[in-house]
């Protein structure tokens, strides 16, 4: 039994000591969420509309290639209405064959044809899918792009069918944030065309299967940008899809910050085989429909590499290499709301829930010490050793301390004791049967066990379905009150049970303060 003893005490010392050794700095290992930290809140909404709209485009570059390849004449091939391809044929023997094409997209449906034109439509499962991906694939880039950022214990959550919340406590510089989260970073790459004049493209009209982008000149003297027009072919070649990397390198040259990007496997091929069919032609880098550069292609690039330039400032292109290697957006996303959380309020918040705390620490620790004596006190130890395992549990598992967290912690104040005053009650019980003190103090933890293990089972599954299915401040919540509640269990039934077999062992108890 002794033994026994010594291990229960030797357990209880090594929790306590690993509890400390997690907390110590307080202020250094819990992170503040929030509401107690500040920072910004966002709420961003999703253009879905696009989403199908990319979806849209890809069949379509896709039907042009297989009709190019298999010598199809067609007049147009057309993306309309956010869900609608319409071809447009030179000859009707060629519907066929489009038709055959077109079976291959199982998301596609004919809803109307006629002798030289077929009208396909996206089903509603695809819509639902390619919706539901684009929410899915914001959620992702936008929490790779925040990570990068350096930005720690963010929330990130879907509300509703096409909106993003985004909440990050402690953030610096909001405006760089914004930039980096809602920037789409669709990277396309696309040859220049050089054989028509982009001057007469601006004056009489953009040749057929050409378009014009700008890209940004700064002069490195006076730091004005100007805005450069290019004309570009609209196929696009190659996209960031298949990128893997994206690093930013100085220029030895000009000192320059520029980005270095790489692809995998199936982009480096095609890049390759881009680089090899159109040696010393141009070839247009663009970002989000901005053209960054436009080399000469001098010589076939097998390496899988290439670079973006444009006169970077070390922080642009570092923002620049972030988004790339995060992945782009499936569709941009536009700023609904826009709040920021000044410190001066979480201080506020912090104090008047540490004042809480206190105040209702103090009151149950009076209650605790005038209404069971002595075992009161050794309650009071409990409950003080229930708090030091708490901050322990937030510092170890790196949990974002909210101001429902703290209430969460309040909580936990009152319900920590509970399970000794169902002990306490149960001893009583024992004593006024005539019993021993260490029969009734036996006695009244093991007929106390059951209740306290079935009380305390039953609410913390319900804290772990507020944390599994809630979000924000709800989650904040459910963490406090889930370790608070393993906490008193482990200080109730373990701590006090060895303070009284301590006590007991030291003397012979013929009466119990309680």
């Amino acid at each position: 039994m002794k033994d026994w003893l010594k291990l229960k005490v030797l357990l209880i010392i090594a929790v306590v000591a690993v509890a400390v050794w997690f907390a110590y700095p307080l202020d250094q290992k819990i992170k503040l969420g929030l509401d107690l930290k500040g920072g910004m809140h966002l709420v961003l909404g999703i253009d879905l509309e696009k989403a199908l709209d990319s979806t849209l485009e890809k069949i379509s570059a896709f039907l042009e290639e297989e009709m190019d390849k298999n010598k199809v004449d067609y007049d147009s091939v057309k993306v309309e209405g956010h869900r609608y391809i319409e071809i447009k044929l030179l000859f009707p023997e060629d519907k066929e064959k489009v038709k055959k094409y077109l079976k291959e997209f199982p998301e596609l449906h004919i809803v109307s044809e006629d002798k030289e034109s077929i009208k396909a439509a996206l089903t509603d499962k695809a819509i639902k899918k390619i919706s539901e991906n684009a929410l899915d694939q914001t959620l992702q880039v936008i929490r790779n792009r925040i990570d990068q950022f350096g930005v720690a214990e963010p929330t990130i959550t879907k509300v509703g069918s096409d909106r993003v919340l985004v909440q990050l406590p402690g953030i610096k510089d909001p405006k760089r944030a914004i930039k980096i989260i809602g920037k789409t970073a669709r990277l396309e790459f696309k040859l220049v065309d050089d054989e028509n004049s982009v001057q007469d493209a601006l004056a009489n009209g953009v040749p057929p299967g050409d378009e014009i982008l700008y890209g940004k000149r700064r002069d490195p003297q006076t730091g004005v940008v100007t805005k450069v027009p290019y004309l570009v072919k609209k196929r696009v070649l190659l996209t960031g899809e298949h990128l893997s990397d994206a690093r930013v390198n100085i220029d030895p040259t000009y000192n320059e910050p520029y980005v270095s990007i790489s692809f995998d496997k199936v982009g480096a091929k095609i890049f390759a085989h881009i680089t090899t069919q159109n040696v010393k032609k141009r070839l247009a880098i663009i970002l989000d429909n901005v053209v960054y550069s436009a080399p000469v292609i001098q010589e076939p690039i097998t390496g899988g590499r290439a670079q973006i330039t444009g006169r970077f400032t070390s922080e642009e292109a570092h923002d620049l290499a972030i988004v790339l290697r995060a992945g782009s957006l499936p569709a941009p996303v536009k700023i609904l709301e826009n709040r920021t959380v000044g410190p001066s309020l979480g201080r506020d918040s912090i104090e008047q829930g540490f004042k809480a705390s206190v105040v209702g620490l103090i009151l149950v620790l009076l209650f605790m010490a005038i209404y069971y004596k002595g075992s009161g006190l050794i309650a009071d130890m409990a409950l003080l050793l229930n708090m030091v395992l708490i901050l322990g549990a937030l510092a170890a598992f790196h949990a974002t301390l909210t101001l429902p967290g703290i209430a969460g912690i309040i909580l936990t104040i009152g319900m920590s004791v509970d399970a000794n005053v169902l002990i306490f009650e149960r001893i009583r019980e024992e004593l006024r049967l005539g019993k021993t003190v260490k029969a009734a103090i036996d006695a009244g933890f093991a007929r106390a066990f059951i209740t306290i293990l079935d009380a305390n089972v039953t609410t913390l599954i319900a804290a772990v379905v507020l944390f599994q299915f809630g979000t924000g401040p709800i989650k904040g919540f459910a963490v406090t009150l889930s370790i608070g509640i393993v906490a008193s269990m482990f200080t109730a039934i373990v701590f006090c049970k060895a303070v009284f077999d301590l006590i007991q062992q030291k003397r012979t108890l013929k009466s119990l303060s309680i």
